[in-house]
């Protein structure tokens, strides 16, 4: 099976990663692009690690340095499903490989996706046997969602976002994921931003940060995962 790699971002804090955040980048980039964001979300999770794969085929129509989950020849919702359940396991086994080197769980697991990178976030996210921390979706889309009650496993909590003028993946497609997911009863909060194409803006990262905040920090206020310095988790 192909094996991920790409970027790292060591945890703020120093030490060993007690969280690992796993960015899935979009169709043609790789994982440089989001790498990007650590900096910006590390504050609000100083013991995370983030890493950032690239995905694991060369992208079709930009090889050299462009990666994707799945092409995108045809653009209907059959090849969608058969690319996404194709670079599912590649992505599984990469995580599970990934926690347990950290030795670390589930729990201590966020995935934030763009575009395509978010299609597969949620694809895998909601069909691990044990529920990860959370997944941020920036201009994404839910996969088949017909398909989510029979496959379901577990409901981490979701963020989404998306441009309002996005000309890739339709604003829509946010309305459409929130729907079925809640149908599924799983916590979501969806937020479209005016005006912004296709792509992920400060309000957006600032959603993220305090969602994986909320969702990853939580040890310090109730003393388990206690590592001796619960009492300063507020500080930063």
């Amino acid at each position: 099976m192909i094996k991920l790699d790409g970027p790292s971002h060591p945890p703020l804090a120093g030490g060993k990663p007690e969280r690992l955040v796993v960015f899935l980048h979009g169709y043609g980039s790789n994982g440089e692009d989001l790498i990007g964001l650590a900096p910006y979300l590390g504050p609000a999770l100083p013991e995370a690690e983030f890493l950032s794969p690239n995905a694991p085929f060369p992208c079709e129509v930009n090889p050299f340095g462009g990666y994707q989950w799945f092409g995108l020849e045809e653009r209907n919702a059959e090849t969608r499903l058969q690319g996404t359940r194709q670079a599912a396991p590649i992505l599984d086994a990469y995580l599970d490989a990934a926690l347990a080197a950290r030795g670390l769980t589930e729990a201590d697991l966020a995935l934030v996706g763009f575009s395509q990178g978010t299609m597969m976030a949620l694809h895998v996210g909601l069909r691990r046997a044990s529920p990860i921390a959370g997944i941020v979706g920036y201009s994404g889309m839910l996969v088949a969602p017909e398909l989510l009650p029979a496959e379901i496993r577990s409901k981490p909590p979701v963020l989404l976002v998306h441009g309002m003028a996005d000309e890739v993946l339709p604003f829509a497609a946010m309305g459409e994921a929130e729907q079925a997911l809640r149908a599924q009863g799983i916590p979501v909060h969806a937020e479209g931003r005016p005006g912004l194409p296709h792509s992920i803006d400060q309000r957006g990262l600032e959603l993220g940060a305090s969602m994986l905040h909320q969702l990853m920090c939580r040890h310090h206020d109730h003393g388990h995962h206690d590592h001796g310095h619960h009492d300063h988790g507020h500080h930063h």
